[in-house]
């Protein structure tokens, strides 16, 4: 997504959860700082790891169920959360979106092994950023919610699940299947406010809604 149609929409992200712009912009300097030894990789090497056909894993209950009925197809891109159940069925991820909050031993553990991590910066993970950013030894990208910048890169999205699809959308994946997603019944998680979540999932619904894209495919759950 460009970012001129994508300013509009973070603006009133901003103004609906009462985040600041400018906690975002602090927390990019950050993390620029503690990956300056990371292998980092530009948005072209990101889009070559890429295929056509994608598979999107969002971290919702009906994950497992998902997988169950419709295995995960092409190129495996996963938000952060959902990858400690993902290795428990016995699938790594080719990329991971992560803002870092979330169980990050298997998020590290698959960038040892060769994913691609995608972290991305904004004003409530600084304390995160700074205590992991650092730590993946495979490659990473660099993302915020703000404006882009040179080795930083914002391809839309605000949660890591729609933020994943909106890299696959950005890329040219020509279909896109989405597989743990549900807007309404999200994982519960300790420490934060389910309400807030809730919230937080309707501006994920309404971003992946925006692309207006065929190519995205939601399972059926029977």
């Amino acid at each position: 997504m460009r970012f001129d149609r994508w300013e509009p929409i973070y603006e009133e992200i901003l103004s609906d959860l009462g985040f600041d712009r400018f906690e975002d912009e602090m927390c990019v300097r950050l993390l620029k700082a503690v990956t300056l030894n990371s292998d980092l990789i530009s948005d072209d090497e990101l889009g070559e790891r890429i295929s056509k056909t994608v598979t999107v894993i969002g971290n919702a209950p009906c994950l497992e169920s998902d997988i169950s009925h419709d295995p995960p197809e092409g190129t495996v891109i996963a938000s952060g959360s959902s990858v400690g159940r993902l290795r428990s069925l016995g699938i790594r991820p080719d990329i991971v979106v992560t803002d870092l909050d979330g169980e990050i031993q298997p998020q590290l553990e698959c960038s040892a092994e060769g994913a691609t991590t995608v972290i991305h910066a904004h004003g409530d993970n600084s304390e995160l950023v700074s205590t992991y950013a650092g730590s993946f030894e495979g490659p990473v990208v660099l993302s915020t919610q703000s404006v882009p910048e040179n080795t930083v890169y914002n391809f839309g999205g605000f949660t890591d699940g729609d933020r994943a699809v909106c890299i696959a959308n950005h890329f040219g994946a020509v279909r896109i299947l989405l597989l743990g997603f549900d807007f309404t019944d999200p994982m519960p998680k300790e420490g934060s406010s389910p309400e807030i979540k809730l919230r937080k999932l309707s501006w994920a619904k309404r971003i992946i809604e925006s692309l207006d894209d065929d190519a995205i495919v939601h399972p059926d759950r029977r």
